[in-house]
């Protein structure tokens, strides 16, 4: 419930056009109209006041960027690795073995009071995995266990206690058919690489919840996506998995901001139900907005994409289980999205909660107002 609503009541109160329409300029005062600087409390801290523990994804090479500390010490609790927890940074070649860039994101954490997220442990996709390990083939689930397992292991018990939640395996259900993906890794094993895999991270940090993590989303091509992942969380929770919860990237890739018509919030409210349903925690642990097909007009995108942020976390903070709100990088030009999708006029994407200046954007003000209209909930 938030502030007496359902989400039955929730969708009651606007058919996609925001429940908060004209949220653009309904700002705080000294929080965030673009190009002013943020004021007042963090928003770790408005988050805080809900149980909620709220952070951001940081790459290695930020550590040189003061003005980017600076927004992550005032912001965050907790960071997240954006890359340097990945097989293709630890484990590039056979014979290496990479933890310096993670070690140092750890390390800045620890000195800055942060906690910190693992991500992860392993991505079940071929194209994001080192070319050495696509090619192994292997001839038994034995043997698949015997080369999977230490790795698991050194990187879950390389941190533990300090990372408190790893998302263990990352998008292994196919957008396009719904299906478990097939790799090198789990060819002998099926969908028991996942069941290896979460026993493993649950011996070697056994303090840590435990997250399966994947980008569907409320668009329509997620359709096939969504079912895809419930049947795989119904499997493992059958066969006594050690799951807590479930990563919602939520990112908005393929459907612009203001196509969050109801249907698609009842399509996502039905999926999430389901989740919660088997007893699993949830967390937002990659949001950011795509502006691809939005008109260049700044003022124009950054009210569409405050409306949806506000209309968003309003919709996800009814949920007492969603513990956790990890944005995609806090900078605007530094997002993954400049890459991904790009604006076929050149013109700078905004999907993020500050600028390519370091100011802070509508976006912070959506994020705070909607932690400000939260229920509390027991924290991770």
């Amino acid at each position: 419930m938030m502030n007496g609503l359902s989400r039955r009541d929730w969708l009651k109160m606007g058919a996609g056009a925001s429940a908060f329409a004209g949220l653009g300029g309904c700002v705080a005062a000294g929080e965030s109209a673009a190009g002013n600087a943020a004021t007042g409390p963090g928003l770790h801290e408005l988050a805080a006041e809900k149980g909620i523990r709220f952070g951001s994804a940081m790459a290695a090479h930020q550590l040189d960027d003061p003005r980017y500390l600076d927004i992550i010490r005032r912001e965050c609790a907790t960071i997240v690795a954006e890359n340097e927890h990945k097989w293709y940074t630890v484990y590039p070649e056979p014979d290496v073995v990479n933890f310096e860039p993670a070690d140092r994101l750890a390390a800045f954490a620890k000195e800055n009071g942060l906690t910190m997220r693992g991500h992860t442990l392993l991505w079940h996709r071929s194209i994001w995995s080192p070319d050495w390990v696509n090619a192994l083939d292997f001839a038994s689930a034995a043997e698949t266990e015997q080369f999977v397992g230490p790795r698991i292991a050194q990187m879950a018990s390389r941190y533990h206690p300090f990372i408190y939640s790893w998302d263990v395996v990352n998008e292994a259900v196919s957008d396009e058919t719904g299906e478990f993906r097939e790799t090198s890794l789990s060819k002998r094993m099926g969908e028991r690489l996942m069941d290896f895999c979460f026993a493993v991270a649950k011996e070697n940090a056994p303090d840590a919840k435990l997250v399966y993590n994947d980008f569907m989303s409320w668009e329509d091509t997620s359709t096939l996506h969504r079912a895809g992942v419930l049947r795989l969380l119904e499997g493992m929770l059958k066969r006594g998995v050690p799951i807590d919860g479930v990563g919602l990237q939520s990112h908005s890739n393929y459907e612009m901001p203001d196509e969050f018509t109801r249907q698609k919030q009842k399509n996502w409210i039905a999926f999430c139900d389901e989740i919660v349903g088997m007893g699993l925690e949830l967390y937002i642990t990659e949001f950011d907005v795509n502006d691809t097909d939005l008109r260049p007009d700044i003022a124009y995108r950054d009210r569409l994409i405050a409306d949806y942020t506000r209309e968003y976390f309003d919709l996800m903070l009814t949920y007492p289980q969603l513990k956790e709100v990890l944005i995609w990088g806090m900078v605007d030009d530094q997002n993954w999205l400049q890459g991904f999708l790009p604006r076929t006029d050149g013109v700078l994407k905004r999907p993020t909660v500050y600028d390519e200046n370091y100011k802070a954007k509508s976006m912070r003000s959506a994020i705070a107002e909607a932690l400000r209209a939260a229920d509390y909930r027991q924290p991770i």
